[in-house]
């Protein structure tokens, strides 16, 4: 499994203050809202006004006031009703809002974040942020700020209300608020704490699943099916388990609090049935109170157990702002051009993926333009991280890289990436239709007849039109209803599209039949003319007629020279050359 992401050491203040800016983005909605609830908050206080009103009434006998009572209760509710609409309203647009935002910021950093990013996470890490994580946000943001905010409206006027009634009384209900206080926050950082788990956890079984999904056919072959549902079982186990301690803590601390407040409503009904206070107050003022005060026990009840929601979303949100942090690729590039020459130059280049293992050491290659170079070795020799290092996917360690005498670092990323096609091993087809994985992305403006153009030079029209719905057809996730050299041959047409002036080959025809090998190099010796073309190939059938050929092994160059030259040697070319032939029982014909 990969190396996870690291958890988070931004504070829960701080993930909270941060969070706090998004809301101010919706400010205006958010007053309304918040105005909303004010006024639901104020009904809860009016009821038990009413309650006084009623009994006073009955007690005097007022008919004038008992015939009013029906037309007031109607009202209280209506108004409520409405403060509530409001509230809920606007505070879900803000809360949805503030999801969307982060949810918009956090995809548009990963598509800026380096390649060494995705080279040490997981994919099932990395989706994890974005669906599990911000969903977190999602409770934190909609569900609890609307509970922080009605209830708490709800439990000022009730206390407001209590203390107009009698202030001596009600000081006694503020005596829980110190300890009530201190539980919250030892919950608080214990809710936190297990947020952060849950949330690696299930990063793990995200990985687990998006595993299995991608490789279900060596699954099925190996007879996977067993390792995999217990790996799969592990990491749901280790979820449950985190998230089981959180419902322990939840179950725990909101009947502490629950049991505080009743302590403390005891309290206050013992002493208000004192003979002493009961002077000069009704006995509507009387049930009006107790009322008032035993209404607190739900809001109260609400804000405690939104705890466990705020500390998921603080610690999601946290997590989530740390990657919105994390720095993008470098492009600090000024120069701007509209087509390179394409001339290509290694200076001593050197680079590793971890401190201390050198991939590539002293690389010294130059490649006029216009020119093929072919480069072969075993496997882990280099060839593929030497290639990614033209379009920046890595930087070098040591020594530079130049595009046309100048380093790639001054160009700016967008610009130099557009001069640089690149046909790989692994094809990579979105779900989508055929036209549009050919004009893909910046591309997406080219007219059909060039799309066509481009197909018919890979050799891939031909199949295109005998599909359902031809180049409308969806080609389905990763292009599974196509067969291997269907989407080679769309990946072809897709660099034909770009007309890059820098060409990189990476095992191009490697998933294509010997027929179709035919054609594509047939193809591919038009393609290439008047481009840097570099290609990487195992069947060394295919580049014989390569300008240079260049033997990597261990991350070095140990040969360079052209077919004959390097038969010539007797050396590491002229060994794999043999072997290679020694495997293959037809040479393919039309050879670079």
């Amino acid at each position: 499994m990969s190396t996870p992401i690291p958890e988070t050491t931004m504070t829960g203040t701080q993930a909270y203050r941060r969070l706090l800016k998004y809301t101010a983005r919706f400010w205006l909605f958010f007053v309304i809202g918040t105005l909303g609830f004010l006024f639901n908050g104020l009904t809860e206080a009016a009821s038990a006004k009413l309650i006084q009103y009623i009994i006073d009434a009955i007690t005097h006998q007022n008919q004038e006031h008992m015939n009013w009572f029906p037309v007031l209760v109607i009202g209280v509710v209506f108004m409520r009703g409405v403060g509530s609409f409001i509230g809920n309203y606007f505070l879900s647009l803000v809360s949805r809002s503030i999801v969307y935002e982060m949810r918009r910021e956090l995809f548009d950093k990963l598509l800026v974040l380096p390649a060494v990013y995705y080279h040490l996470n997981s994919p099932g890490h990395i989706a994890a942020k974005i669906i599990f994580n911000v969903e977190q946000v999602t409770g934190a943001a909609t569900d609890a700020l609307k509970t922080i905010v009605r209830e708490g409206f709800i439990v000022i006027t009730l206390l407001g209300y209590l203390f107009y009634l009698n202030w001596r009384l009600s000081l006694s209900l503020l005596i829980i608020g110190p300890m009530a206080g201190l539980l919250v926050r030892v919950a608080s950082k214990r809710f936190r704490k297990l947020s952060s788990k849950i949330q690696n956890a299930m990063g793990d079984v995200n990985h687990v699943v998006s595993e299995t999904i991608t490789a279900f056919q060596v699954v099925k072959t190996y007879g996977g099916e067993e390792y995999e549902r217990q790996r799969f079982d592990r990491a749901s186990k280790e979820n449950l388990k985190q998230g089981m301690k959180m419902v322990v803590t939840s179950a725990i601390s909101s009947p502490l609090v629950q049991l505080l407040l009743a302590t403390a409503m005891g309290g206050v009904i013992w002493v208000a049935l004192q003979p002493a206070l009961m002077q000069g107050i009704t006995a509507g003022q009387f049930v009006s109170y107790i009322v008032a005060a035993g209404m607190l026990q739900k809001p109260v009840r609400a804000l405690t157990d939104v705890n466990e929601k705020i500390q998921r979303g603080i610690a999601a949100s946290a997590s989530v702002f740390e990657l919105l942090d994390m720095p993008p690729e470098t492009d600090n590039g000024t120069v701007e051009v509209e087509r390179l020459r394409g001339e290509i130059e290694f200076r001593h280049v050197g680079f590793s993926y971890q401190e201390g293992k050198p991939v590539l050491q002293d690389i010294n290659l130059r490649v006029l333009p216009g020119q093929t170079v072919a480069l072969v070795g075993r496997s882990g020799s280099g060839k593929s991280t030497l290639v990614n290092l033209l379009p920046r996917f890595y930087d070098a360690g040591h020594g530079e890289v130049l595009i046309d005498g100048r380093p790639i670092q001054e160009y700016r990323l967008s610009g130099l990436r557009k001069q640089i096609a690149t046909v790989g091993q692994k094809v990579v087809l979105f779900d989508d239709s055929i036209e549009h994985n050919i004009a893909y992305g910046a591309f997406r403006h080219r007219s059909r007849s060039e799309v066509e153009q481009a197909a018919r030079t890979a050799y891939a029209h031909e199949f295109i039109e005998k599909l359902p719905e031809g180049y409308d057809t969806r080609v389905g996730q990763d292009g599974v209803q196509l067969s291997g050299g269907q989407r080679q041959r769309i990946a072809i047409a897709r660099a034909l599209v770009k007309n890059a002036p820098i060409l990189v080959l990476d095992e191009a025809t490697s998933a294509l039949d010997n027929e179709s090998e035919y054609y594509i190099q047939a193809a591919l010796d038009e393609v290439m003319k008047g481009r840097t073309t570099l290609v990487i190939a195992h069947r060394l059938s295919t580049i014989e007629n390569a300008d240079l050929i260049v033997v990597m092994d261990q991350g070095t160059i140990v040969e360079s020279g052209t077919h004959a030259e390097l038969l010539a040697k007797d050396g590491v070319y002229a060994q794999l050359h043999s072997r290679n032939f020694a495997e293959d029982d037809v040479v393919t014909p039309g050879a670079v």
